[in-house]
């Protein structure tokens, strides 16, 4: 074990026994997280274990930043605090109405998307998580929920175990996620990662699936259709100025990214479990997101769907995701 490394001007506590973190005297809970260090050849990334597991950075000696931080006025359990990737559990995405049928019992989540009436992307992303192992260039961050009491009530009806673990390497990033059903029932579930990648130097994304799901107005799942056309990104090209916020189904489990006039190429893998990939392009915006994921939004509504990518977990069993960003040069 080593020191944990802060960020210059940010303190807190060494959470490597396994106990709750807590804001250290002066430090506002809200505003300000201690960041988490970790170093592998040119690489840095910066980890925010109090905030969702979330990631602060990811960047080389050269000042090449391969994640946005992103502050999202509708996440509200971020605080307004800009990050550049974070967890998906125990769900991606949309739950339509706060409200989901299982077993024949009906589940009610808090919602957690201002401005709009649904959950969305689980609940690890709004909680602690404890920081179980740590090396120079690996944190696994561990997170124990139960729905017991408290503001967790009404995030996730169901007890479950989830572990995080970031391994950074001088040519990229490995980010591995497991989820065990720690309750006494069986349980639905879905996984993914969030990251928002810079839209600069003429950002190029490529990337094949086989359907893409349209959107009503409520920015849930309308119609399924072909990845053709417009929809395509099969061959590599500019993100282009139509705003995107879609589940593409069928991924083939890679992504590319070139960003040509800084010199730099990014390749995005994702394990079977992860065979949806949303895209999420706001106009105007220095970022796109690209979530490796399991489940299809609103997935546990959509039970009909056959690959609707939703697990169910029965109690002691475990669900895997990974994912891997390799950098090179172009």
């Amino acid at each position: 074990m080593i020191p944990i490394r802060r960020r210059e001007g940010e303190s807190g506590v060494d959470d490597r026994t396994g106990g709750q973190s807590r804001p250290c005297a002066g430090q506002r809970e809200r505003g300000m997280s201690p960041t988490l260090e970790l170093y592998a050849g040119g690489m840095s990334l910066g980890l925010l274990p109090d905030l969702g597991g979330s990631i602060a950075f990811w960047r080389n000696g050269a000042g090449m930043e391969f994640l946005r931080p992103v502050s999202d006025p509708h996440l509200v359990a971020q605080h307004g605090r800009a990050v550049a990737g974070y967890p998906l559990v125990p769900f991606s995405n949309r739950v339509a109405g706060d409200h989901f049928r299982f077993e024949g019992v009906d589940y009610h989540l808090a919602p957690s998307f201002a401005g709009e009436d649904c959950a969305i992307h689980g609940n690890g992303w709004q909680r602690r998580w404890r920081i179980a192992l740590l090396s120079d260039s690996s944190a696994t961050l561990a997170l124990d929920h139960t729905p017991s009491s408290g503001a967790s009530a009404g995030q996730w009806p169901f007890s479950y175990r989830a572990q995080l673990r970031y391994d950074l390497h001088e040519a990229g990033l490995s980010i591995g996620i497991l989820l065990e059903n720690t309750d006494t029932r069986d349980q639905p579930v879905g996984m993914g990662f969030h990251p928002y990648f810079p839209r600069h130097s003429g950002l190029k994304l490529g990337f094949t699936a086989s359907s893409v799901w349209t959107n009503g107005p409520d920015h849930l799942p309308l119609l399924r259709i072909p990845a053709d056309g417009d929809w395509s990104f099969a061959r590599m090209r500019d993100v282009g100025p139509v705003p995107i916020d879609n589940c593409y189904a069928g991924w083939s489990g890679s992504a590319f990214l070139r960003w040509p006039r800084a010199g730099y190429a990014l390749t995005l893998e994702g394990s079977p479990e992860l065979s949806h990939l949303v895209l999420f392009t706001p106009p105007g915006q220095p970022y796109i997101g690209l979530e490796p994921v399991s489940n299809m939004n609103d997935g546990f509504n959509r039970t009909t769907i056959a690959d609707s990518g939703v697990r169910v977990l029965a109690p002691g069993q475990v669900m895997e995701g990974h994912i891997r960003m390799t950098v090179a040069r172009c």
